[in-house]
């Protein structure tokens, strides 16, 4: 299985390292900024570098949805895998057309509102975890694994 994670640096980039025991065994890829936080955490892994910032930016949400485009073409892969934020939409909905699996999972912090990338990728979502009991009330479908930290 082929697996994209996707996401801005900083929080949302340590929220899908901590997945690792999941993904370290796939063949796999990264998408998120190109800050050297990122570049330290994923200095042996395959990066593709998107574009910032991407809080409420149209220039960015529209040169990333053109990275979205081509690199899964390219890549290919079986899922897609984020925690946000914005860079992870076009990525959740051209990831669809192009037949991936999709995981989001709403951040730690959220206890009871969604952000706003998590209600934009919501309905294209497979999986959609929550790490809070209360946000099943604001994420119907969601499930609650816990923590992950």
């Amino acid at each position: 299985m082929k697996v994209c994670l996707v996401g801005s640096s900083g929080g949302h980039l340590t929220h899908l390292y901590m997945l690792k025991p999941f993904w370290e065994s796939q063949e796999r890829f990264w998408v998120t900024f190109d800050k050297e936080d990122a570049r330290s955490l994923l200095k042996d892994e395959k990066m593709i570098p998107c574009y910032y910032p991407t809080n409420r930016s149209i220039r960015a949400l529209i040169k990333n949805t053109i990275l979205a485009w081509k690199t899964l073409r390219k890549e290919k892969p079986d899922l897609i895998i984020s925690s946000g934020a914005a860079v992870a939409v076009p990525f959740f909905w051209l990831g669809k057309l192009f037949g991936a699996k999709t995981i989001y999972v709403e951040v730690f912090d959220r206890i009871d509102k969604p952000t706003v990338t998590g209600k934009m990728v919501y309905p294209v979502a497979d999986e959609f975890i929550v790490q809070w009991e209360e946000m099943k009330k604001v994420y119907p479908k969601a499930k609650n694994l816990g923590s992950i930290f």
